[in-house]
């Protein structure tokens, strides 16, 4: 697949030694181009077979990481259509939703922003879906 820097998933491939699980390292970097707009809305990505060959992954890793990502808002996957990139809309009003929510209950108990902050990184942190420090 074509994206404005060249072929998905280009050079990129998961990383077995890291302790990672293959699906979420996938997931981050999907995340990544997505976000960096590498892969911008609409954009189609490989199939679940045509990624995992290229990739040297099982099948199931490819279609684990799609899904979260699908469920996350990210990807959306329209049956023998394919999946693409969503369009972020539905995605960050839910999210900004959930921090509204967030904000109203931690300022309600006397927290500050910092500390909050310091919260929410915990608990991002702990589900193990947080962003890598660096590009895997």
């Amino acid at each position: 697949m074509s994206t404005a820097q060249g072929s998905f998933p280009g050079r990129w491939r998961p990383n077995a030694e890291l302790a990672v699980p293959l699906f979420e390292q996938l997931r981050r970097r999907i995340l990544e181009m997505v976000d960096g707009g590498v892969l911008a809305v609409g954009a189609k990505l490989p199939s679940v077979r045509a990624l995992a060959g290229d990739l040297g992954v099982a099948p199931h890793t490819v279609a684990r990481a799609y899904r979260e990502l699908e469920e996350a808002g990210v990807l959306a996957t329209a049956g023998r259509a394919g999946t693409t990139v969503a369009p972020r809309d539905r995605r960050d009003e839910e999210l900004t939703t959930a921090a509204a929510a967030f904000a109203d209950v931690v300022a309600s108990r006397g927290c500050s922003l910092a500390e909050a902050v310091v919260l929410l990184s915990a608990a991002y942190e702990s589900r193990g879906s947080g962003r890598p420090d660096a590009p895997m």
